[in-house]
């Protein structure tokens, strides 16, 4: 059997010699490059939420009646808002807080209250809308770059 040792030294300058240069005018903020990633992320998701959600809009209003489709479309809207506030709350991640704050919690529970009281809403196409968020979060990972 043989065993084939490293010589640290040699691996080392190999590993940095294929590292890019660090001259100063090329270094950039690695936090800030990972910050602009994150907002380009979030604004794919709400884009891809918008399409998914007027996808399903439409779809309702042609199959169903628009009572339906209002419910969705007041639902889909609510996620939006969700998604938005969940975004906002990871971005404070790191920097002002350690943990992802509750309040994005409050949009889904208002709207089981409104559905359950409003006439004009109908509480299982809202909810529905309100999902409509996780199909884009499924379609961004399936296409990320």
């Amino acid at each position: 059997m043989l065993i084939r040792v490293i010589d640290s030294g040699r691996f080392l300058r190999r590993s940095l010699q294929a590292l890019p240069s660090t001259d100063s005018a090329e270094v950039s903020n690695p936090a800030g490059d990972g910050m602009e990633h994150f907002a380009r992320l979030q604004f794919r998701l709400i884009v891809a939420t918008l399409l998914v959600s007027l996808a399903a809009v439409l779809f309702a209003s042609f199959y169903f009646d628009l009572f339906v489709a209002r419910s969705l479309l007041v639902g889909a809207v609510a996620g939006l808002l969700y998604l938005r506030l969940l975004a906002r709350s990871v971005a404070r991640l790191g920097g002002e807080s350690r943990k992802v704050g509750r309040f994005q919690l409050l949009v889904p529970a208002l709207l089981v209250v409104a559905a359950a009281k409003s006439p004009q809403l109908d509480f299982l196409p809202a909810f529905i809308g309100f999902l409509l968020y996780k199909p884009a979060l499924i379609l961004q990972a399936l296409f990320d770059d």
